[in-house]
């Protein structure tokens, strides 16, 4: 697709059958927002959830509303409506703790299911350019377990697949360029080698189809999976995580009564008995720890919500269907009015292959120019050591976002604004 003119984009952005959904954000004027894969952006429903939570149920309600207002069981509601949108089932999914700490748990567990099988494979593989706190909670693992953890390109994957190999750690859409891998192929390969299969799922729940039970093909399906609220799920910051683990391994782990590593009170089977021994809950709730952050839960639910939305106009396949018509439109608008000016596009030009960003390096700039688009209400991210982010969210994305944007792009590098010395201050996040 090439759109030459803005009036061609207004012209879609007339025709599209999502664009009602933007009503359902608050979104400053004058910001276009192009970094909802890390923060998305405000639901219109949160602020009026989060006040009735503190005022009513907290306010007046104090503690009975742990019965009377249903917390207690919020994070198996929002993990049943997540679930929704990553192909797993009812019961299959909890919100719990933060991304890391998930990825602690089912790693430790994809390991000790593999030792219990009598295999003696001692590795972790993963892919070189994985999310850096995948790696470091990997390698934290690794040390403490005495086994290997080896990163490798996204190519050598499948060569690297043998008989040495417990685990596969991989970021469904990688952070930096916005690659996506083959979930389905994956799994088979990695099953046929004798491995398991860990996900993270932070830059794609909400915004890529996921299928974690592999429509009913156990070879094809994943084994563990994690991902955090507050990106295209629109939890709002520091919003809880979740976790899930195919319903294959929870039987397995109810049958052997064998545990996660962090034995919290909310992951007890009984947690009101407030029993000295722990003894693990059935299912998934065995994977819960700590006492569940219910301000937090109930913004994330209202942020789920926007997605469930649009469910009865096509679902997670329409709102990929605009997100990549999208990235597709600012790639080509890159390509026509700022070829020669140093950027390197890093995302996949094949549709498949790509998330809902857009990346470019810039070997001499990078972090300048974002803060200069940043000045003009251009919201996008900067990854060191040289790479520009430019997220979509086709909930509240428009086709005249990405005109404008690729436009404010041209002006800041034609007219060397980025070279300002404020702009190359680096803040404490970037």
């Amino acid at each position: 697709m090439m759109t030459t003119t803005r009036e061609a984009c207004e012209r879609l952005d007339l025709n599209d059958p999502l664009a009602g959904l933007r009503e359902l954000f608050v979104l400053p004027a004058g910001v276009i927002y192009l970094d909802g894969n890390s923060l998305g952006a405000l639901p219109r429903d949160a602020a009026a959830r989060v006040r009735r939570v503190v005022e009513d149920e907290w306010g007046h309600g104090l503690i009975r509303s742990w019965n009377t207002a249903g917390w207690i069981g919020l994070p198996q509601r929002v993990g049943d409506k997540i679930a929704r949108l990553v192909g797993a089932g009812a019961g299959e999914l909890v919100v719990a703790d933060a991304t890391s700490v998930n990825l602690f748990k089912v790693l430790n567990v994809a390991l000790d299911l593999t030792r219990m099988a009598g295999s003696e494979r001692n590795m972790i593989l993963t892919e070189r350019n994985n999310f850096p706190t995948d790696l470091y909670i990997a390698e934290s693992i690794a040390r403490a377990r005495g086994v290997e953890l080896r990163r490798v390109n996204a190519d050598a994957i499948p060569a690297q697949l043998d008989r040495r190999v417990a685990v596969l750690m991989l970021t469904h859409v990688n952070y930096r360029d916005g690659r996506t891998h083959d979930m389905a192929a994956i799994n088979r390969a990695a099953h046929a080698a004798g491995a398991l299969v860990v996900w993270d799922l932070s830059h794609s729940a909400g915004a890529v189809p996921v299928d974690l039970n592999g429509s009913g093909n156990e070879d094809e399906a994943a084994d563990f999976a994690v991902g955090c609220g507050y990106k295209y799920l629109n939890g709002g910051p520091g919003a809880p995580a979740f976790v899930w683990a195919h319903p294959r391994h929870t039987a397995t782990m109810d049958a052997l009564h064998l545990r996660q590593p962090l034995s919290g009170w909310l992951g007890h089977a009984a947690p009101f008995d407030f029993a000295p021994d722990y003894r693990p809950a059935n299912g998934i709730a065995r994977f819960m720890c700590g006492t569940a952050p219910i301000v937090s839960l109930a913004a994330l639910e209202c942020g789920v919500d926007t997605l469930l939305a649009a469910e009865p106009l096509g679902g997670i396949a329409a709102l990929r269907a605009k997100s990549l018509a999208l990235t597709e439109l600012f790639i080509a608008l890159v390509d026509a009015r700022c070829d020669g000016r140093g950027l390197v596009l890093q995302t996949p030009r094949e549709q498949r292959l790509r998330g809902s960003q857009v990346s470019y390096a810039h070997a001499e700039g990078a972090y300048a120019i974002m803060q200069a688009l940043i000045a003009r209400g251009v919201i996008g991210d900067f990854r060191a050591p040289d790479i520009l982010r430019f997220g979509v969210a086709p909930l509240y994305t428009r086709f005249t976002d990405i005109w404008d944007a690729v436009e404010n792009l041209r002006q800041v590098l034609d007219n060397g604004e980025w070279r300002d010395a404020r702009f190359g201050r680096r803040a404490a996040v970037t």
